[in-house]
């Protein structure tokens, strides 16, 4: 199923972007650089190339030897993350304004989720190792 071009923006609008989703599934991401990043659990969407409409106000953060994460300069919105060599985008599924249909099915980092929540959907979950082997093809180094 081909899915459509969707808009995405921070909360300023200094940043927009257009990405084609490869599924109507989203995912959270657990792990400690996430949390301080977007302020709790992040939640997102693995999408194609992300085509830049307005993008001076665009950050990027070089978290890893292997992913780099997106930001607006102006608000400081979380928007993606992504991996160097292009093989993985993720998109904030809040960077979206259209949700239909869209569901939860994955949870990575699951064995670093802080204890204080948890979510009632039934999801795939990777732990930490599974996540970073799953990244970096079984390299070891620091998380995303």
């Amino acid at each position: 199923m081909s899915h459509a071009v969707l808009n995405a923006r921070c909360l300023c609008g200094a940043v927009e972007f257009t990405a084609v989703p490869e599924n109507d599934e989203a995912g959270v991401c657990h792990c400690s650089m996430c949390q301080r990043w977007s302020g709790g659990i992040w939640f997102a969407r693995r999408c194609g190339e992300l085509t830049m409409v307005k993008g001076d106000a665009l950050g990027i953060y070089d978290s890893s030897e292997w992913g780099e994460r997106g930001f607006c300069r102006e608000c400081g919105s979380s928007l993606f993350w992504r991996q160097k060599d292009g093989a993985h985008n993720a998109v904030a599924v809040a960077a979206f304004g259209e949700h239909d249909g869209m569901r939860l099915t994955s949870e990575i980092f699951y064995d670093v989720k802080p204890d204080y929540y948890a979510l009632a959907n039934e999801t795939e979950k990777m732990t930490e190792a599974e996540t970073i082997a799953f990244f970096t093809g079984g390299q070891d180094g620091n998380h995303g």
